[in-house]
């Protein structure tokens, strides 16, 4: 698939979708989280774009929903569904799920449908699910304690393009080599000409270092899995308690995740944490260490007898407080013990091993009051230390970094499930809230519900009155006011666009005809003026002009044998509630039966709600079918409706129940009066 041919898809776009792994099996696949994944697309953006590229590769010329009350029943049914999942990502998701025309579209999601309808959504899932979501890449890991060098131009562009987390030097000869081995604790030369170079530092030489990029940068891999830790441990969750079939094993994902901290950092290393530990508790250490040798040493003179014969005073005043030989001579041993003190706590308060030596020379032997640390000694100890620390952070990152390397697909794959489950659960729920069932889509025309149930309707779904309901060809739906003649509508409008989408409808059992398009035309608000009038006729116009054109073989209106069209050419459906508001009554009955007529010669399928009914069979040169929604009577002034339209039934109107109701009562009617009026809706 060229990327360029999808819908939507340009030269930045292509470029930045070209980063993915498998842009074509994600775009083919409708893959909205691995879409995402690219560099500035969005989750919105990338379902539109899974939407371009279905629709390319099915064919698919698109415009199902060819009015804007057509476009707001998909909308209205994609509400339905997104209400019900749990992740934004399942909510993208389902924007690709689309009505469609095309057989091959539309069994695609019935088979996904279907799978989905046998998913239990448990609770315990539902909550899992919360806190999943699509995998980002970090995009900010910068590191400065390493850099790369070579010799070679062209390699070093290469290099800035595959590790641009660390810095790339040029370098001619070993000496500047060595020059950045004093500015960076690491430094990996890419060229096998400096292999053997002896220079001070930690250099490494690795031609192969641009192809295993974890090696020279494993925080890439730990950052990464650092920042989506909690939504990968999230997808386990969902993996286990919906007992999921796992793309790895997860104790083995877990326990590695549990390795890092939350800024990428190894963690549960005893000896990485005793390392740190020791280079930041140095300075306080050697401070205690201190005082516990001088507080020994104090308590040791306090309590010692010293006799300063006359020439030691003189020899003492003489050299100016040489404290230090009257220590060697009279506490030498207590000096001697105050220092061990000290060496014993240093060493034992940074659980020093290798570098205990080095310890134990920061306080030297040499008398004096009060005990002082060796400046040198501890700047020894703590590069020593340092170098230790960061050596062992280094091999962790690198070991943990291997292993997560490995897994990485795997963790995709476990959040990419997780997420698609969403996607099902709320499709199950859909069905399951609204008593849904599959659809026959068949290829002849018209449409036929049994028990079908809208959820559009303001009322609590359990409330609502079940409509059994079959058309074929163009029918004039009548009806009392408030009687459910435009929920009837919506329906028949809900069921076609749901059994397009390919997914499951809310009645017992439906058969839908595939069409093309749906045309459905709401109630008008008020008597149009001309140029709206004349714009609306101009629609049905083109409507017809458009059937006649995908059907060439078509000849003076005649009707064609079989289906009006071919694979390409389908027929459409036309819904309209109350045309006669668009102008006169007479004018409104005489415009509908020429539309009915011409729809009826194309074999396209079509309701028109009307009061009309009578009026509008009266007009017509052809049998237009009339079905009615049957008033019972009025109870208390409320009207009793049997919801399902009775085949072939002029529904009487309001007025006429009304005056029905009057002629009947003798008491009203002791003139006639009322029978009379009666007589004039014979």
């Amino acid at each position: 698939m060229e990327l360029e041919s999808v819908p939507g898809v340009g030269a930045k776009t292509a470029a930045a979708l070209r980063e993915l792994d498998d842009p074509e099996a994600a775009l083919r696949d409708g893959d909205v989280a691995s879409l995402a994944r690219a560099p500035g697309i969005s989750e919105g953006r990338a379902a539109r774009i899974a939407r371009g590229a279905i629709r390319a590769e099915h064919d698919d010329p698109g415009g199902f929903t060819a009015t804007k009350r057509a476009r707001e029943i998909h909308e209205d049914a994609l509400a339905l569904l997104t209400e019900r999942t749990v992740t934004d990502y399942a909510a993208k998701r389902l924007e690709t799920i689309y009505p469609s025309g095309v057989r091959s579209r539309i069994e695609e999601v019935r088979a996904f449908a279907e799978s989905a309808m046998a998913r239990d959504p448990d609770p315990a899932v539902l909550d899992a699910l919360s806190a999943v979501e699509p995998l980002s890449e970090p995009g900010d890991v910068r590191v400065r304690d390493r850099c790369l060098a070579t010799r070679d131009a062209e390699r070093y562009a290469d290099a800035q393009a595959a590790i641009p987390e660390v810095s790339v030097e040029v370098v001619d000869d070993a000496r500047q080599l060595a020059e950045l081995a004093r500015s960076y604790s690491t430094v990996v030369a890419l060229d096998e000409a400096f292999a053997g170079v002896d220079v001070d530092g930690d250099v490494r030489v690795e031609p192969n270092a641009l192809e295993e990029p974890e090696s020279v940068v494993p925080e890439r891999v730990l950052t990464f899995f650092a920042r989506n830790r909690d939504r990968i441990r999230a997808a386990a969750e969902v993996h286990r308690v919906a007992d999921l079939d796992s793309p790895c094993d997860l104790e083995t994902l877990l326990s590695a995740l549990d390795q890092l901290d939350e800024d990428g950092s190894v963690s549960g290393d005893e000896e990485l944490d005793r390392l740190a530990t020791a280079v930041d508790d140095l300075d306080a250490a050697v401070s205690t260490a201190e005082s516990v040798a001088n507080d020994h040493l104090r308590e040791a003179i306090e309590e010692q007898d010293v006799t300063i014969e006359g020439t030691d005073l003189l020899s003492l005043v003489e050299r100016g407080a040489g404290v230090d030989s009257l220590l060697q001579r009279e506490l030498a041993d207590e000096y001697a013990a105050a220092v061990e003190k000290a060496r014993d706590h240093l060493v034992d308060a940074l659980a020093l091993r290798d570098m205990e030596a080095t310890a134990r020379r920061a306080f030297p032997d040499e008398p004096a009051y009060p005990v002082e640390h060796s400046e040198d000694v501890v700047a020894r100890l703590r590069e020593e230390l340092t170098a230790a620390r960061d050596q062992r952070a280094t091999r962790r990152k690198r070991e943990l970094a291997d292993d997560l390397a490995e897994m990485r697909d795997d963790a995709a794959a476990l959040v990419d499930a997780a997420l698609e489950l969403d996607v099902e659960l709320a499709i199950a729920r859909f069905a399951a809230d609204f008593d849904c069932t599959m659809p026959d889509l068949t290829e002849s025309e018209g449409v036929a519900i049994e028990g079908g149930r809208s959820p559009l309707l303001d009322v609590p779904f359990e409330a609502v009155e079940p409509v059994d309901y079959a058309v074929e060809g163009v029918t004039v739906l009548s009806g009392v006011n408030s009687g459910g003649k435009t929920s009837t509508l919506d329906l028949v409008a809900l069921v076609t666009t749901l059994a397009h989408m390919g997914l499951p409808v809310p009645a017992e059992s439906a058969r839908v005809g595939r069409v093309s398009e749906l045309h459905y035309h709401a109630k008008t608000q008020g008597t149009l003026d001309a140029g709206a009038f004349e714009a609306t006729l101009r629609e049905f116009g083109d409507l017809v002009a458009d059937v006649d054109h995908r059907n060439p073989g078509r000849d003076d209106g005649a009707a064609t044998d079989g289906p009006a069209a071919g694979t390409d050419d389908r027929p459409v459906m036309v819904l309209v509630d109350e045309l006669e508001s668009i102008t006169e009554p007479g004018a409104s009955a005489k415009i509908m039966a020429g539309i009915l007529e011409a729809l009826g010669e194309r074999q396209a399928t079509a309701i028109f709600v009307s009061h009309l009914a009578r009026d509008i069979r009266e007009a017509a040169e052809t049998d237009i079918s009339i079905d009615g929604i049957e008033a019972k009577g009025l109870e208390n002034g409320e009207l009793r409706v049997e919801r399902s339209p009775v085949k072939g039934k002029l529904a009487r109107s309001t007025p006429e129940l009304i005056v029905e109701k009057l002629a009947d009562d003798g008491a009203d009617d002791a003139d006639g009066f009322y029978s009379d009026l009666l007589g004039k809706f014979e």
